[in-house]
């Protein structure tokens, strides 16, 4: 086991999304994986039904507690619901791990469609934690959002990679999850410049915590040491096979198969 990672974000009921695809994909890595819990989230594969908000100064407490004892190598951020916890988050942040690298998933909408950012947070979220980001990993609706441009072609794309660096992000992955065609393509943008990932689009509805995973996958390999191309890299084949080996559980959005790199030991019991 090499490389703490401190997830903050919300917790999945249905194991999909959140904390709890964190946790496993951080596991399935040879990371280890700590949590400071901003929410509790009734959901499944199809929906979420019921939204319980953790008070911000018990996030901040959580927060607190673990990199006072344990420490964190990365951190990563997810479900950031209402301007209170961004601000506590921001501040313990800088207070107590203001050199360990920071990847930033901007959770908007829940795969099912529910809202998981409340509209006037995301001012909130772009002024503070996007400046302390190491990485930032939108998908197509949160980069229209955060860049607060339409995204169209890969030109568009890119164009909003390099507006979100601008507000302050050291390097923004556009994944391209949301676009049509027969190719997903995302590119990573950076102060090297572009480095474009392609890989053939997955016939499937088992997508659900496909962001929650891949951000904690890389947040994985920076903490394990590795560079940010190669920790994204390395977390894409990983969200890959996930993808491919998906167990098939639920009747709408299914998880992902985070384990397949764990083997087949107590299948058969």
């Amino acid at each position: 086991m090499k490389g703490r990672v401190l997830i903050v974000a919300g917790s999945d009921s249905g194991g999909g999304a959140g904390i709890q695809a964190d946790v496993k994909a951080v596991t399935a890595l040879a990371g280890y994986a700590a949590t400071a819990i901003t929410a509790l989230t009734a959901q499944d594969t199809k929906d979420v039904y019921a939204i319980h908000e953790v008070p911000p100064d018990f996030v901040r407490r959580q927060i607190e507690v673990v990199l006072d004892d344990i420490g964190a190598d990365c951190i990563k951020t997810g479900m950031l619901h209402r301007i209170e916890v961004v601000e506590v988050v921001a501040d313990v942040l800088a207070a107590k791990a203001p050199t360990v690298p920071l990847v930033v998933d901007p959770v908007v909408v829940a795969k099912g469609g529910a809202r998981l950012l409340r509209e006037d947070t995301i001012a909130c979220l772009r002024e503070r934690l996007l400046p302390r980001a190491t990485l930032l990993t939108p998908n197509l609706p949160e980069a229209e959002i955060l860049a607060e441009m339409r995204i169209g072609g890969s030109g568009d794309l890119e164009a909003a990679g390099r507006r979100l660096r601008e507000l302050g992000a050291s390097a923004v992955l556009m994944k391209g999850g949301h676009a049509a065609g027969p190719t997903v393509r995302d590119l990573l943008i950076d102060a090297d410049g572009v480095e474009v990932y392609e890989s053939d689009r997955i016939d499937t509805p088992h997508t659900h915590g496909t962001g929650c995973t891949l951000a904690s996958a890389i947040a994985t390999g920076l903490a394990q040491g590795l560079a940010l191309r190669p920790a994204v890299a390395r977390a894409r084949a990983y969200v890959l096979k996930a993808i491919e080996s998906a167990p098939g559980y639920g009747s709408g959005h299914g998880p992902l198969n985070h384990a397949h790199t764990v083997g087949d030991f107590g299948a058969g019991d």
